[in-house]
């Protein structure tokens, strides 16, 4: 089992971000786990009928499959490193682990249009 399933479970298991599950996320992913901790927080988490998306500081980041439009995810991580993932899909792995993913019932591909 990866440090992601490990940590994942523990989140599935008390349907809430514990202090224990908190330090796994932090220890196993340093700053990044740090940002996606407070992106859930902050119900940075978005679902919408196409799409799952992280509103960051500067843009919005599509994540699918712990896959992101961001830059650290194209350039930084090991895409073959189960463990390795940005902050924005750490983010949606937490959120739906706890059931904190803020859903809209509409296309992302038309709300993106307004913006």
């Amino acid at each position: 089992m990866t440090a992601v399933e490990e940590w994942v479970a523990d989140l599935r298991d008390a349907g809430e971000l514990t202090p224990d599950a908190v330090a796994a996320i932090v220890d196993a992913h340093g700053d990044r786990g740090s940002q996606a901790i407070e992106a859930v927080g902050e119900s940075r988490v978005k679902q919408y009928r196409d799409f799952t998306v992280v509103v960051g500081h500067d843009d919005e980041y599509i994540v699918e499959d712990d896959g992101c439009t961001c830059a650290d995810s194209e350039y930084n991580l090991d895409p073959e490193d189960p463990d390795q993932l940005c902050w924005h899909a750490i983010a949606v792995r937490v959120a739906e682990a706890i059931d904190a993913v803020d859903e809209h019932d509409m296309w992302y591909s038309d709300v993106r249009d307004f913006l």
